[in-house]
């Protein structure tokens, strides 16, 4: 990984939509500081749309998207998107899998559920849980004593043990049935809201991101960043650049680069 500071110019200048995770991105030790909102509201009147990428639930992302300056918001790693239109005050929502998919894939995510608890000990519900529409959110370490790299391993054994999909963020499990991820469900709402081809448009998007559950996004995007610590991870693929600061620092410091680039052109 590479500092931001060696980014081109001409590619910052490119760049027209910020897509970016949000637990330990944009937040610093679990709180969302005035600095990310108004890095997010900077870049949004410069005219690079920020889309958050996250792994928290659907009813975080109606708030996300009616309250944030953001374009959308992709949810559940991929399960639904939302975007807000404020000129005819209506919610845009989509989903991947319809309501009765959904019932189902809850029947067998709640005996997940109890096995996990059943079986790794001090692991713990996500506090979020109730919010949500289509996974499961094991926490090991946001509101409970973090689990060993084992104990955590446990848990993702036992979802792919059901045939559920596993990917570990910076605090919890997040597993779902279904083959969509990140980067499947930002390929739609890209298309679909802002007719951009995320194939052939990949030098206008930048991705921001800091743990292993970003990985599809670090692989795809041409321009993937890690906030510093991402570095605390072993990951299958690392983002091409790193910022210095960490968490939303990192995310600040990445945006003001962005906005950066746009007084240069002029």
């Amino acid at each position: 990984m590479r500092s931001i500071g060696e980014i081109p110019r001409q590619r910052l200048q490119k760049i027209r939509y910020l897509l970016t995770d949000v637990d330990d991105t944009m937040t610093q030790n679990g709180l969302l500081p005035a600095a990310s909102l108004s890095a997010v509201e900077g870049l949004e009147r410069a005219g690079i749309g920020v889309v958050p990428i996250t792994g928290r639930p659907a009813g975080w992302c109606d708030h996300v998207a009616r309250m944030w300056s953001v374009r959308a918001v992709v949810g559940e790693n991929g399960a639904l998107y939302f975007s807000y239109d404020r000129v005819k005050h209506r919610m845009n929502q989509f989903f991947v899998k319809d309501e009765n998919e959904r019932r189902a894939d809850r029947v067998r995510l709640d005996q997940i559920r109890a096995r996990i608890l059943r079986e790794v000990p001090g692991a713990g519900i996500a506090s979020d849980q109730r919010y949500r529409v289509a996974d499961l959110a094991i926490d090991f370490c946001e509101d409970v004593d973090r689990l060993s790299d084992d104990e955590i391993a446990s848990i993702v054994r036992v979802f792919e043990e059901h045939g559920a999909t596993a990917k570990i963020s910076s605090i919890h499990v997040n597993g779902w049935f279904g083959a969509y991820d990140k980067l499947t469900t930002t390929r739609t709402c890209m298309r679909t809201l802002f007719d951009v081809d995320i194939d052939k448009d990949n030098e206008l998007i930048a991705y921001i991101g800091d743990s292993p559950n970003d990985s599809p996004m670090f692989a795809f995007f041409i321009n993937s960043v890690g906030v510093a610590n991402v570095a605390d991870f072993t990951m299958p693929v690392q983002p091409k650049w790193i910022t210095a600061g960490r968490s939303a620092r990192g995310f600040a410091e990445f945006a003001e680069l962005l906005l950066e680039s746009r007084t240069e052109r002029r």
